[in-house]
């Protein structure tokens, strides 16, 4: 067989196992049973699926707001600036920059307000820096302010690419603070490495951020900062300590659920483009499936809502069957009571007397066990 004929045999081979995969029944209860904190079991099918995304050419997914393409229109439609301010523009070639020194100056605030999202901005310094040979916070200071500049977090941006040990005792080093440098979480957290490219490239985050979660005052969970740039990872899921400041630390305290985006004037020239940003949904508004916020109720009503759609599918539930009492076995992981505890019970028992095969006993025990494990039922109901 040539390779040619091996490839065709194989694209053959994958069609059909694909096709045998898609054809397999749902199995029924396959993993540990739901419980007063997980609506669905392990591995469970019946779990909705997640929606589709796709991505462009240019990187964008399907459901991303674009916050700025390039264009006047976007730039328009999408942001604010403070009256007078002449700072921000649209340049020819399609980017979205920041004059320092110009009258009338402000950050730029996105229309829209935002919680928890993913974050895609790139942004570049001019080379004309390259002879700033002043303050370190001079050289190209920006900032992204996640959740507004009133109460929100800032990914600093500045030119820091020869801000690093291996440029230290060098004609280019630039001595800075380091939680001020390009990729810190301003005054709270450096990078955890500085893959900047060099002066006059474009650099590109990618951030996801978690606002910090509050029961009223009672902080229930910090918040979190992940943030990519240039591809390689610099805040690994950092847990803020405070909100942003200059020179003192400010702690945490209740705000807002939603703010606007902020990008910073800091008299400075800096240029953007392909800012996109995808709103995420917080894990702690997950009241039906989480360890952590799962709300008891809110789970019961789930699991019987879906018990009910599995028990309305069944067309005989008396059926002394394997299909049919791991069926009801299915029903009862996630509502063990009333009729569907009476019909299971009672089609489990006849399932037993009309002394099944030792393939069906098998198949069923296996999804009893399941249940036993649980703690859905009891251990003598098995045999």
């Amino acid at each position: 067989m040539n390779m040619h004929e091996m490839l065709k045999s194989a694209a053959a081979l994958a069609i059909v196992s694909q096709a045998a995969v898609s054809a397999v029944a749902h199995p029924g209860l396959y993993g540990d049973a739901p419980d007063a904190k997980h609506a669905w079991a392990v591995h469970d099918w019946n779990r909705p699926k997640p929606h589709r995304v796709s991505v462009s050419d240019s990187g964008v997914p399907s459901d991303a707001i674009v916050l700025f393409d390039g264009s006047e229109k976007s730039f328009k439609e999408n942001w604010n600036r403070k009256k007078g301010c002449r700072a921000w523009s649209v340049e020819p070639d399609g980017s979205l920059a920041v004059h320092g020194g110009r009258r009338g100056s402000g950050p730029l605030t996105t229309k829209q307000s935002f919680g928890d999202c993913q974050l895609h901005i790139e942004f570049r310094h001019p080379k004309s820096l390259a002879s700033n040979k002043g303050y370190a916070q001079d050289r190209g200071n920006s900032g992204v302010f996640l959740m507004g500049t009133s109460f929100g977090y800032e990914v600093q941006v500045l030119e820091s690419y020869n801000s690093c040990r291996e440029a230290k005792g060098t004609k280019d080093y630039v001595d800075v603070y380091t939680d001020g440098q390009c990729g810190s979480i301003y005054a709270e957290n450096p990078p955890m490495v500085n893959p900047m490219k060099k002066l006059g490239e474009w650099q590109v985050y990618d951030i996801v951020f978690h606002q910090p979660v509050w029961e009223g005052n009672k902080l229930v969970h910090p918040g979190s900062m992940t943030v990519f740039m240039n591809g390689v990872l610099v805040q690994d899921h950092w847990e803020m300590e405070g909100q942003t400041t200059h020179r003192k630390r400010r702690p945490l305290q209740p705000h807002p659920k939603a703010a606007p985006l902020a990008l910073q004037y800091h008299n400075s020239d800096v240029f953007f483009r392909n800012i996109w940003i995808r709103p995420l949904p917080s894990r702690w508004d997950n009241k039906t499936h989480s360890s952590m916020s799962g709300d008891p109720e809110a789970v019961m009503k789930l699991r019987r809502e879906t018990a009910a759609k599995l028990y309305a599918k069944i067309s005989d539930p008396g059926a002394a069957t394997a299909a049919n009492v791991k069926a009801l076995a299915e029903v009862v992981a996630y509502a063990n009571e009333g009729k569907y505890k009476a019909d299971f019970e009672k089609a489990l028992k006849n399932f037993y007397a009309a002394k099944p095969s030792d393939a069906d006993r098998k198949d069923v025990n296996s999804t009893l066990e399941i249940l036993v494990r649980s703690k859905v039922i009891g251990a003598e109901l098995v045999k």
